[in-house]
């Protein structure tokens, strides 16, 4: 079976990572729930820090194109 991609925006994905912190730090998943949301968050920053370094990127190009 494939597996699903799914496509968040930055906020959805911040929204959904501060979700599972907050389920872990509320004691509120068993064993099986932890491991699973555990790699969702960790695909979840890892989204988030690839969206940042690219917009900082985009931002640093159109700024140095105003500057010439």
């Amino acid at each position: 079976m494939a597996t699903k991609k799914v496509t968040y925006t930055y906020s959805e994905a911040m929204k959904r990572l501060e979700s599972i912190v907050s389920k872990i730090e509320g004691n509120e998943l068993d064993i099986d729930e932890l491991g699973d949301n555990l790699k969702e968050a960790q695909k979840l920053i890892k989204f988030c820090k690839d969206k940042l370094y690219k917009t900082d990127q985009e931002i640093q190009k159109m700024l140095g194109n105003a500057e010439e």
